[in-house]
């Protein structure tokens, strides 16, 4: 019985991870387009999105917020956004390191 009921909590929990993102997309990849109220990115599966950036969109720089007119094309970014009828909301950036150069 302790067995079926652990077996029980455990599958219980893990459920609530899973959908503890609820609607939450993750973005990764390159911006390629910004505009005043949106970000343009080439994901790392090559597919491009536009996500809306709202005004309480938290923008993040390593520790530091920042806002979206220091985003510049060409940055890394992790987008968590939002997904409601089929239009991304960004509810976090974070803009990584730029890209490593290549020797030639």
């Amino acid at each position: 019985m302790k067995k079926i009921l652990f077996a029980a909590l455990v599958t219980i929990a893990l459920t609530s991870l899973t959908f503890a993102h609820g609607n939450t997309v993750h973005i990764l990849g390159t911006v390629t387009a910004i505009s005043d109220h949106s970000i343009t990115v080439k994901t790392t599966t090559g597919d491009t999105k536009t996500i809306d950036v709202l005004s309480e969109t938290k923008i993040l720089k390593g520790d530091a917020t920042v806002t979206l007119k220091d985003i510049q094309v060409g940055d890394r970014v992790s987008i968590h956004a939002g997904n409601e009828n089929d239009k991304l909301h960004a509810e976090e950036i974070k803009i990584g390191a730029a890209p490593a150069t290549q020797a030639k």
